[in-house]
């Protein structure tokens, strides 16, 4: 009896050891930038601008496609991995909808200095990215899009700034919801980083679109429905045959997204 009980307490304190890291880590997880050096030269096309941001203790880096006479601009909000190198593409259906596209680097990914410290630091460089853009769109079509892990800093931003359009591509319910059918032996509470869209929708005043690939097996496409359900006036749009990271491969999505901007 006392091997079972030194066993159980090994366990335990391994269990223990695990949340430990996963509570001071977890930014690893959630977060998969790639870095860029400064003077990192991106190949850009004429009309594509290179940006900087000055926000609390860093310097977010950003891109802006300007059209001579756009219609207006589409905010994005990138996916956790990578930076802008391999988010900001597709430049020809902007060019074909006539809006503009500014997208950020968040910190620590591209060019962008400092590190993601918690959610509340997210939210706050988004709002002062979107401030930095948004007075040059006086009187044209806003558009705030967010992008798998972007989703959960589009919502709330949405709430502040009530676009004209907001647009989320394979969106979570809530980070919560996603880390229970990932990790269901992680207690809910370690998470740091909750980001609840479900909860906040409620203040959305403005179309909201949801788009999400019939097989993601990243992100279940019954997130997007339980945020239908949470905020009824919401469009959704399953793409039949689409993954999570193959959406924007499919003429089908292209098209859901052509037929919210030309109805603005």
């Amino acid at each position: 009896m006392q091997r079972v009980f030194a066993l159980l307490a090994v366990v335990v304190l391994l269990y223990a050891l695990v949340l430990a890291l996963l509570w001071w880590g977890q930014e690893r997880l959630l977060f998969l930038p790639t870095r860029l050096a400064p003077e990192y030269r991106l190949v850009l096309e004429r009309d594509v601008h290179e940006r900087t941001i000055e926000v609390d203790g860093a310097r977010l880096h950003a891109l802006h496609l300007k059209l001579p006479a756009p219609r207006g601009v589409v905010f994005f909000l990138h996916g956790n991995a990578g930076n802008l190198e391999n988010w900001f593409v597709d430049l020809d259906f902007f060019r074909q909808a006539n809006f503009d596209l500014f997208m950020i680097d968040y910190r620590g990914y591209g060019k962008s200095s400092g590190r993601i410290e918690n959610e509340a630091q997210l939210h706050a460089d988004s709002k002062t990215a979107w401030d930095a853009m948004a007075a040059e769109y006086a009187g044209k079509k806003r558009v705030l899009f967010g992008r798998s892990l972007g989703t959960g800093l589009a919502v709330p931003l949405a709430l502040q700034v009530q676009p004209d359009l907001t647009i989320l591509a394979s969106p979570y319910a809530s980070m919560r919801a996603l880390a229970a059918e990932v990790y269901p032996w992680v207690p809910s509470a370690l998470l740091r980083y909750p980001l609840a869209t479900d909860a906040a929708l409620a203040g959305l005043r403005t179309p909201l679109l949801l788009v999400h690939g019939e097989r993601d097996d990243l992100i279940a496409p019954h997130h997007s429905e339980a945020l239908k359900w949470a905020h009824p006036p919401a469009r959704l749009h399953i793409v039949k045959g689409a993954g999570h990271n193959d959406l924007q491969a499919f003429d089908e999505y292209l098209r859901a997204l052509r037929q919210a901007l030309d109805a603005l």
